[in-house]
């Protein structure tokens, strides 16, 4: 197995002939930091998300995926019952260095950003809106793609000038459409898509633009359930915000090295994570396991 990179979540591995083998794992980060604490089945959960979503979004745009079904992976990858349910075989792509998040809710950094200037990312929004508050239409607010530390946000100009602006238009457009398309979705099954990053690369074969990476995960979508929603506050979300919470109110100063996670926070976390894929796919994580092979 040749790793040919690692991130925080993710690792990657050559799978020849122009071809990558994602495995997510089950580490999961806080504050760009990388907890000593999995959380179990974490990896398969944004493993089973994005296949779900890659199939539904196809008719937008083409995506890298090949396949979730480990006994196609090409050898040694298909002698590892552990990959089952948490890796994806996909065309290699030339990535482009920019995060396509848009927002259709004013939440996070989105929120930080209009109470000090009125505006996200350069783009203006109407006065005196809340936290959490639904926004007048979806906006496009790409964010540099950084390999250490924080994402940086882009205003329209400077995001044109990273990519050029003919790629930038068709970005957003792609992007906006592919947010429609999961938050009806969503919405249907009693889910806010209140914010979502989608990347991007061009297909080194077909050299054609392509979805890549994760989508639809609750680690690159901002989740709230419809019911119980009210602007004015935060909404709880199906993401690590409960890890984040608990590391706030430990003392820990967001820096190297980050407490263990007590298993009560671990098993809430992995459940968060579960119930996600549950509402939106309408189908129990434990069935999916089980299509997927994964060992008892």
């Amino acid at each position: 197995m040749t790793l040919v990179a690692q991130g925080k979540v993710r690792d990657i591995f050559d799978a020849g002939d122009d071809r990558l083998l994602l495995v997510a794992t089950d580490r999961i980060s806080a504050f760009d930091v990388v907890l000593p604490t999995p959380i179990p089945d974490k990896g398969r959960v944004l493993t089973a998300c994005s296949l779900f979503w890659f199939h539904r979004l196809e008719p937008v745009i083409s995506n890298h995926l090949i396949s979730g079904d480990h006994e196609v992976f090409p050898s040694p990858y298909d002698e590892d019952p552990e990959l089952a349910g948490r890796a994806t075989l996909a065309r290699a792509a030339d990535v482009i260095p920019m995060e396509c998040v848009v927002r259709g809710y004013l939440a996070g950094s989105g929120w930080t950003q209009y109470r000090e200037r009125g505006s996200v990312c350069g783009i203006r929004l109407p006065l005196h809106l809340e936290e959490s508050a639904k926004l007048p239409e979806p906006i496009f607010t790409p964010t540099t793609k950084a390999t250490e530390g924080h994402d940086l946000p882009l205003a329209p100009g400077e995001a044109s000038e990273l990519v050029g602006t003919g790629l930038y238009e068709r970005l957003r457009e792609v992007s906006i459409t592919l947010y429609q398309r999961m938050f009806q979705r969503a919405f249907g099954a009693g889910l806010v898509v209140a914010d979502t990053k989608f990347e991007f690369g061009f297909d080194r074969e077909t050299k054609e633009l392509t979805l890549i990476d994760e989508v639809g995960t609750p680690d690159s979508s901002r989740f709230w359930a419809t019911e119980g929603y009210q602007p004015g506050r935060p909404q709880p979300s199906f993401d690590k915000q409960f890890v984040r919470d608990w590391l706030d109110a430990s003392g820990w100063d967001h820096e190297p090295p980050p407490p263990v996670l007590p298993a009560d926070v671990v098993e809430a976390t992995a459940e968060k994570y579960r119930d996600a894929y549950e509402r939106i796919t309408g189908e129990a994580f434990d069935v999916y396991r089980r299509r997927m092979g994964v060992p008892s």
